[in-house]
């Protein structure tokens, strides 16, 4: 079955975003000229991305759409009406649930989706459907927000892959799910 992948950052509270998913506090950040983190070869690596609705609108607010890559966004309060027509080659809507969307994208030929958003890499790993994690934790406490993890029904046990200091500051590891 596709596997699916998490690349995200993290404020050192565990957040993904504030409430309105606005990503104001990772923005200040300072960027590294000629280190990305990883990221570029990690979008090489993916067949394709899946999000929720919170995380699709905030990358509308973006202006220009970032990815080359199809994305799925799993929503049940969307509709095509709410894909902008630039995007419509490049975005699609589904409601199916995260194993049986996974099933569909083995059968289009994917064999690795980037997971992104709080709520979509909670959802995913309950059910088993996640590979790795690479978390890249933001020196920054921002008290509240949407988390990374929510509760689960048991446990979830991980391996480190690696971790490195990244030049801006920025601790990013890398975890296997076991």
């Amino acid at each position: 079955m596709t596997t699916g992948h998490v690349f995200i950052a993290t404020s050192l509270d565990g957040f993904v975003a504030r409430q309105d998913h606005s990503l104001d506090w990772l923005h200040k950040q300072p960027d590294a000229e000629d280190d990305d983190g990883g990221f570029a070869a990690f979008m090489g690596s993916i067949d394709g991305l899946i999000m929720g609705t919170g995380s699709f609108r905030t990358v509308l607010g973006f202006g220009q759409w970032p990815y080359s890559k199809p994305v799925v966004v799993l929503s049940s309060s969307l509709t095509e009406q709410d894909i902008p027509e630039e995007l419509k080659d490049k975005v699609r809507l589904s409601t199916a649930a995260p194993a049986d969307l996974m099933q569909e994208l083995q059968e289009e030929g994917w064999t690795r989706a980037y997971v992104d958003g709080g709520r979509m890499v909670q959802s995913f790993l309950r059910q088993g459907l996640i590979a790795d994690l690479t978390i890249t934790t933001v020196p920054i406490l921002i008290g509240s927000g949407i988390p990374l993890f929510g509760s689960l029904d048991r446990d979830i046990d991980l391996q480190v892959a690696s971790s490195r200091i990244l030049p801006t500051g920025m601790v990013q590891t890398t975890f296997r799910v076991a």
